[in-house]
């Protein structure tokens, strides 16, 4: 990764008032989706998983479940946060005492809704995400949800009925309805005082997007990156609404549409217009392969990974 997107540092800075030495917090808890999985989804019996080359060919031991070439995002923030190891998957970790200080519960394919993805086979939603977690109170939450209940349910309706129940305008409503009755969950039951919450990025621009809906002509998905910027302005609302409600609490909102709007070649990307990698008929890089003469290191866009034209 050419740079540590500012907003990392924001969200350092706001939530734990950084000292150096030791971690800035005790603890770190991560839920979410494909963005944020670091191997939960290897063992179920789904096709969301990628623990197999291409993705993982830039991190140290190679494919890991992360659906990426290298690090995540909460990967880096754990480090930026001084952790000397990155936050464990909730699948395979250990029972003991070093999991205090933190585990990584996202699951690709998982949704705010508990159908979202279920076309794909086994996931975590996060009313379960939630469910394995334990209350600790002075930890740092990352929240991500939301892509895949537009991906993965809204805009299918071959699996799901929700495109015929709701305008678009009232199923984002009902989706931050449910998330804000999950956020009150992880702060009533579980504790949670320091949460980010991780707005919807350009997922129209995505390649698994591209190759699943096609663009009509458009450099993106448009229709998924206006239902995503629906979702971020409400979802600003409703961290404006926990705050005012919530007042021992602190809840930033993180602006991943903003972040993705960037320019990719100024970061070093110098192929921006395709994927880093053909792919499977789910959208997922297909094992094995990149484009040729495109190294991951130059190129922006692995499966959910940004791509921007």
């Amino acid at each position: 990764m050419a740079k540590v997107p500012t907003v990392l540092f924001m969200m350092v800075v706001f939530l734990v008032d950084p000292i150096h030495g030791a971690p800035q917090v005790p603890c770190f808890f991560i839920f979410g989706d494909s963005l944020a999985d670091n191997g939960n989804n290897n063992n179920l019996l789904t096709r969301a998983k990628v623990n197999y080359q291409p993705y993982g060919i830039d991190f140290l031991t190679g494919p890991t479940g992360r659906f990426c070439n290298g690090r995540t995002t909460v990967d880096i923030l754990a480090q930026l946060l001084g952790f000397e190891n990155l936050i464990p998957p909730f699948a395979t970790s250990n029972k003991g005492p070093y999991i205090l200080k933190g585990l990584n519960y996202a699951s690709g394919a998982a949704g705010i809704r508990v159908e979202t993805g279920s076309q794909l086979g086994g996931h975590i939603s996060l009313d379960q995400q939630l469910l394995n977690h334990q209350y600790l109170n002075k930890c740092l939450y990352s929240v991500g949800m939301g892509n895949n209940d537009y991906i993965n349910n809204y805009f299918k309706p071959q699996f799901y009925p929700t495109s015929r129940m709701y305008t678009l305008e009232q199923y984002t409503t009902v989706l931050i309805e449910q998330y804000s009755r999950q956020m009150m969950t992880l702060y009533d039951k579980y504790g949670a005082r320091k949460v980010a919450l991780v707005g919807l990025g350009l997922i129209g621009c995505t390649p698994n997007a591209i190759s699943t809906f096609g663009t009509n002509g458009s450099a993106c998905v448009d229709k998924l990156n206006t239902a995503a910027q629906m979702f971020n302005q409400k979802l600003v609302s409703l961290v404006d609404q926990l705050n005012a409600n919530l007042r021992d609490a602190k809840f930033i909102y993180v602006n991943s549409f903003g972040m993705g709007s960037g320019d990719p070649a100024a970061a070093g990307f110098k192929v921006v217009n395709v994927g880093c990698c053909p792919v499977n008929n789910i959208g997922q890089c297909a094992a094995g392969k990149l484009h040729a003469k495109i190294g991951v290191s130059m190129c922006f866009g692995m499966d959910f990974i940004l791509l921007r034209p």
